[in-house]
């Protein structure tokens, strides 16, 4: 319920209630007719008029917000005309529709992780096989090295119109007419052979539409638009889609950075493993050198003892040494030989076999 009818219905209700205190006065007038008994009805009159005058008061406050507010959104409504007569205007020239497209197209491949994960080049120069200059808004590198060349410029002219037009027939026509050139320009984008104009490149070209309204409504005037694009090798994407295809790319290079790594872990380890090999060797080389030179050694502490100290020991008899002559004493160890490595056990059967557990 809106302000003015709850203040005419409290009119209403004032209008009732003074009628029936003024029946009640003219009966009461008939039976007391001295005015010292109307003194009462004079007090309810009193205050009966100065609620009636504050409630006066306050409708039309209310009504004067009222206006007010209703001025306001006349106002607001003009300005917002305006402003989208002016973004429509804007929209219908070529290179606002392009700009447009290019920054939404920038969108996408932001919030697709591409900064981090993929490398790209927005509007790069090349030329085609037939010798034409072309600069697509968005190469994109794959994680095998090919790309994948994206161009936003798409006419929307006749959707504008087929949204602006309020006759159901019109509006059909206007419906047709955007479907066309949507055709037309797919049309023209195969005839700029962009994949021979960057190698490696993906045989596509991904025609970025800035709105899915836009391929949703050219779809329902040509359901088989899509085919088309794709028999002129020509991926027609909205954001959605577009954003799905990216994500796709930004996974491949995680997975293809993943895998070189891997790689360098394989090649970090082999490198060990030859060192491993080497330093085995040279241990197993210095144990036998040990070996042989604790053999010798105790070869000669033998040969020394029974022909040398034999001799010495007399003088010791003869009592000319000062000292006895020290006798070494031969060397007695193991040299531990490399093994192969054995077969890997669990926790509990290398605790067994190591004498650990228990």
């Amino acid at each position: 319920m809106d302000a003015a009818s709850l203040i005419s219905g409290l009119l209403l209700g004032a209008l009732l209630a003074t009628a029936v205190t003024l029946g009640v006065v003219a009966l009461l007038a008939r039976r007391r007719p001295d005015d010292a008994g109307l003194e009462p009805v004079h007090e309810s009159l009193d205050h009966l008029h100065r609620l009636l005058a504050g409630m006066e008061r306050a409708r039309a406050t209310a009504h004067g917000e009222l206006r007010e507010q209703m001025g306001t959104v006349g106002t607001t409504s003009a300005q917002l005309k305006q402003e989208t007569a002016a973004l429509v205007t804007a929209l219908r020239t070529p290179h606002v529709r392009g700009r447009w497209g290019e920054v939404q197209l920038r969108r996408v491949v932001e919030v697709a992780g591409l900064v981090e994960h993929c490398d790209f080049v927005e509007q790069p120069g090349g030329t085609n096989d037939e010798g034409a200059g072309v600069r697509p808004d968005l190469v994109v590198t794959l994680a095998d090295g090919r790309q994948v060349i994206v161009d936003a410029k798409v006419p929307f002219t006749g959707y504008i119109e087929a949204v602006q037009a309020e006759d159901v027939a019109v509006r059909a026509q206007r419906v047709a007419a955007h479907a066309r050139q949507l055709r037309t320009h797919i049309d023209a984008l195969a005839a700029r052979r962009y994949p021979t104009a960057f190698r490696p490149a993906a045989p596509f070209t991904v025609l970025f539409v800035p709105s899915d309204g836009f391929l949703t409504t050219a779809l329902e005037a040509e359901p088989g638009l899509l085919e088309h694009g794709f028999a002129k090798d020509v991926v027609v994407a909205t954001p959605s889609t577009l954003l799905a295809l990216l994500r796709t790319v930004a996974y491949s290079w995680r997975q293809e950075r993943l895998a070189r790594d891997a790689d360098q872990v394989l090649e970090v380890g082999r490198r060990l493993h030859a060192r491993l090999s080497t330093l085995s060797g040279h241990l197993t080389r210095l144990g036998s050198a040990l070996g042989t030179t604790m053999t010798r050694f105790n070869e000669t502490v033998g040969s020394y003892e029974r022909s040398v100290l034999t001799a010495a020991r007399r003088f010791d008899d003869l009592g000319i040494a000062g000292s006895p002559v020290p006798e070494p004493e031969p060397i007695e160890a193991t040299i531990r030989t490399l093994r192969p490595a054995e077969p890997a056990f669990d926790d509990e059967a290398t605790d067994a076999r190591d004498g650990t557990n228990g």
